[in-house]
């Protein structure tokens, strides 16, 4: 068992790191996925994340 995972600073760079991803020949077990927030000053920091479990 093994886990990738990801961490992209927009939704969309994401999407598309985890489907270049999927496009390997593995067994996906889980994907678990997490947006946190910040703010720093006026400015909203977002961090958006996904953890694959595969064999």
């Amino acid at each position: 068992m093994k886990v990738r995972v990801f961490d992209e600073e927009c939704e969309k760079d994401l999407e598309n790191s985890i489907n270049d991803f999927l496009l390997k020949d593995i067994d996906i077990i889980d994907i678990k996925y997490q947006v946190a927030i910040a703010i720093n000053g006026e400015e909203q920091l977002y961090c958006f994340s996904a953890m694959i479990i595969y064999h």
